[in-house]
């Protein structure tokens, strides 16, 4: 993001949590302007500079004594700015002003139910009628001993500090994340922290963010040509539309078939892109590179790592070919960052490698373009309505770059990729005929490495399982399963089974995230 000095600003801290991107995205959702930093590089002398209204102290994997893993610079306190520390940010906050923060003897990880216990202007419009909330906690630690000046707002039955605050000071502190959707009036809370006490004004939406992101491509790659990995997703479409919009005349679109792709998928792309859309399209079909390239690949990080790689070595040879070509942009987001590594430099857990994050090669000879890299899917589908892209593109489900590769664990064969794009075929269709495909965030097909004994008219089979996910979300950081009726079910399993040789059993994914992900691998 542009650091703009003359925005009015709530200025967000990292300490590494997965969530902080969610606070941002929280704000930017109220409509005010917010920038992240790592504790690393926080440096206090622009603090006044530009124009920082609140600050958020966000959570993060350490605990507070950890002093030579992170950092905090206690000259913050005398800014005369509200703070707001979540989780492991309330923690800091309430150590830092002499309190003391100790192990949890019940640790507090999922829902929680919290009680008010004073009035504050935080919390106003926060509580039931019965003064109590549900809220997502994620801790082990917790404030044994407030700070001086200090008052209880809430509690819950471990955490009896879950909300405190310093009026004085609009100093606040919540153990639990007001930014995940879990959090009931989550949302209400962060409101209350940036219009009623840092009295920020609106200053953001869809529009702004539109002219700011093709403000950040121009600058970073001037006049230079740019190649733009397509898929035919959401998101590389919203990077190529965005891209066009920027700097037209230096963009080369690649369309690369990696033999992975949904059924008939690479006619649709080139259908839409180089003949409606009118860009500067060319198709490459690599099919038979990347399948020989997976022969016998078992691991899921290595897959994803050489699909990545293939895919940047393709992008190269192509660069070479067009000569003077110095950019390469994809459509990273922020989910794909945060599950690979840590997007400030603060600490973090990873949990996979995004074939275009982690799984890229170490030493690439073009400089990446990751305009979408600080958003997530819904903001993403925004901002294409913004662009002017069609709802047939923007209302897609979420597809990854490794495509089929993640939805069939185990060895790769050309006669597992016929069997399962026929499967996922059949459930996309059978979701769109029965109004259902929008009602989703993501659906798919997968096949297991798997083979049960069936029967057939009478005959003995022995065939893939074909596991069906569909899962209800609204940014991919958190997620459940959709809850299909008997009929659907029952209509979905008889049509894989009675179309597709290859599979005689099919089962649902009911499980949510966390504990799992989204995709298989």
């Amino acid at each position: 993001m542009i650091l703009s000095n003359s925005l009015s600003k709530i200025l967000i801290i990292d300490f590494g949590s997965q969530f902080t991107q969610l606070i941002a995205r929280r704000v930017r959702e109220l409509g005010v302007f917010s920038v992240i930093i790592s504790h690393k590089k926080v440096n206090i002398r622009t603090f006044t500079k530009q124009n920082v209204s609140g600050i958020i102290l966000s959570g993060g994997p350490l605990n507070v004594y950890q002093k030579d893993k992170f950092s905090f610079d206690k000259r913050i306190l005398k800014l005369r700015i509200p703070i707001l520390g979540i989780c492991f940010g309330h923690q800091i906050l309430s150590k830092e002003l002499g309190g003391r923060v100790k192990k949890s003897k019940h640790r507090e990880f999922g829902l929680a139910q919290v009680t008010k216990v004073s009035n504050s202007e935080l919390t106003r419009n926060f509580f039931d009628k019965k003064n109590k909330n549900e809220v997502w906690m994620s801790h082990s630690d917790q404030v044994s001993r407030m700070p001086k000046n200090f008052r209880i707002i809430a509690s819950s039955q471990n955490s009896k500090l879950t909300i405190i605050e310093n009026l004085k000071d609009k100093f606040y502190g919540v153990q639990f994340h007001p930014e995940v959707t879990h959090t009931n009036n989550g949302k209400i809370l962060l409101r209350n922290f940036l219009f009623l006490i840092c009295k920020v004004k609106k200053n953001w939406s869809s529009k702004d963010q539109k002219i700011n992101l093709i403000k950040e491509i121009q600058d970073q790659v001037g006049n230079n040509k740019v190649i733009c990995g397509l898929s035919g997703g959401v998101d590389s479409s919203v990077v190529a539309q965005l891209l066009s919009k920027a700097i037209k005349k230096n963009l080369i679109c690649i369309f690369v078939n990696n033999g992975l792709l949904r059924k008939n998928e690479e006619l649709q792309v080139v259908n839409t892109f180089k003949k409606k859309l009118k860009i500067n399209l060319i198709y490459v079909n690599a099919e038979k590179e990347f399948i020989k390239k997976l022969n016998n690949i078992f691991d899921p990080e290595k897959k994803r790592k050489i699909i990545g790689n293939l895919f940047i070595k393709i992008f190269e040879r192509y660069a070479k070919k067009i000569k003077d070509v110095k950019f390469l942009a994809q459509g990273t987001l922020y989910p794909d960052l945060i599950e690979s590594k840590s997007v400030t430099g603060s600490q973090t857990s990873k949990i996979k490698s995004h074939h275009n994050v982690g799984g890229l090669p170490k030493k690439m000879k073009l400089k990446l373009v990751e305009p979408l890299k600080f958003l997530f899917k819904d903001e993403v589908r925004k901002l294409g309505l913004e662009l002017n892209l069609s709802k047939d593109i923007i209302s897609r489900h979420p597809f990854p770059g490794p495509g089929l590769a993640i939805r069939m664990p185990g060895v790769i064969t050309n006669e597992k990729i016929r069997i399962l794009k026929e499967a996922d075929y059949y459930f996309i269709n059978e979701l769109r005929k029965s109004n259902l495909y929008d009602k989703i965030w993501q659906a798919y097909a997968a096949l297991l490495p798997v083979k049960t004994v069936g029967v057939m008219g009478d005959n003995r089979t022995y065939e893939y399982i074909c596991l069906l996910r569909a899962i209800t979300s609204q940014d991919g950081m958190t997620a459940d399963f959709y809850n299909f009726d008997k009929k659907f079910m029952q209509t979905i399993s008889n049509k894989i089974i009675n179309n597709i040789r290859g599979i005689n059993r099919v089962v649902y994914d009911i499980t949510s995230k966390p504990p799992s992900t989204i995709e298989l691998e």
